[in-house]
């Protein structure tokens, strides 16, 4: 068998998540669907990790196994694109790898970047790319609230109810935020994350960016493990996978 892996570039917002389902559209199926067209066997794609509805992909890294080995790749790439294009789909790079290599288990770290524009009026241009917010932001208290999230910590206020692994325990290496004029980035890195841990998290910092907590209360919600204390939820267009590092 040969192992290829693929990175991808996405918008999520048509789509049910990267991970198959029984119903709706998700970025894995529609992918699997053209490689095994094009390859004429049946493919499984396999991820680095699963994107909600509507969150995007700056760089996405998947995996599959075929029979034949794809001799031309750039033509090969091509191929892929006419039909994913269409699709809000782009396959960017596709690289032979040895069987040791799993775009899941094998990934040292993962990037998420976060956008928030800051201001009144919304974009029309980034409709859907990011997440306007009219309230003025404290991005200082936002960035001091950040370092409290950095290291290893139970994040249990942070994890969706219906999150399926099996401990809350995470490291979150690093996590920068950016302003130039409007728009607000928070990049966040990890070796892996909880479901809905960034977005968890994006919506507390806003929530204590807005003054509606005080560093102290930011503290004490962290530290109660209580899924319920949680801000809620930042919605899914502002977030990107934005890297997979090996």
């Amino acid at each position: 068998m040969n192992r290829y892996q693929i990175l991808i570039e996405y918008v999520g917002t048509s789509f049910v998540g990267w991970q198959t389902q029984k119903k709706g559209n998700s970025v894995q199926k529609t992918i699997q669907n053209i490689l095994s067209k094009l390859l004429k066997e049946k493919i499984k794609l396999h991820g680095s990790g699963r994107t909600d509805a509507g969150v995007h992909a700056l760089e996405q890294s998947a995996h599959f196994d075929c029979k034949n080995k794809i001799i031309d790749k750039r033509k090969f790439l091509k191929s892929l694109n006419f039909f994913l294009n269409k699709k809000n789909i782009s396959i960017l790079k596709i690289k032979a790898r040895n069987q040791n290599f799993h775009s899941r288990f094998s990934a040292k770290e993962r990037t998420y970047l976060y956008l928030i524009r800051n201001d009144p009026a919304p974009s029309m241009i980034n409709y859907n790319r990011e997440w306007n917010i009219r309230n003025k932001l404290d991005i200082n208290l936002m960035k001091r609230g950040a370092k409290k999230l950095i290291g290893t910590h139970d994040f249990s206020t942070f994890r969706a109810s219906n999150c399926a692994a099996k401990s809350p325990i995470r490291t979150i290496n690093k996590i920068q935020i950016l302003k130039s004029k409007k728009q607000i980035k928070i990049r966040i890195k990890s070796p892996s994350f909880l479901k809905s841990q960034v977005r968890s998290m994006v919506g507390s910092l806003k929530y204590l960016s807005e003054k509606k907590w005080d560093l102290k209360k930011f503290n004490i919600i962290l530290k109660s493990k209580d899924r319920k204390k949680c801000a809620p939820l930042a919605p899914a267009h502002g977030l990107y996978l934005e890297k997979v590092i090996y």
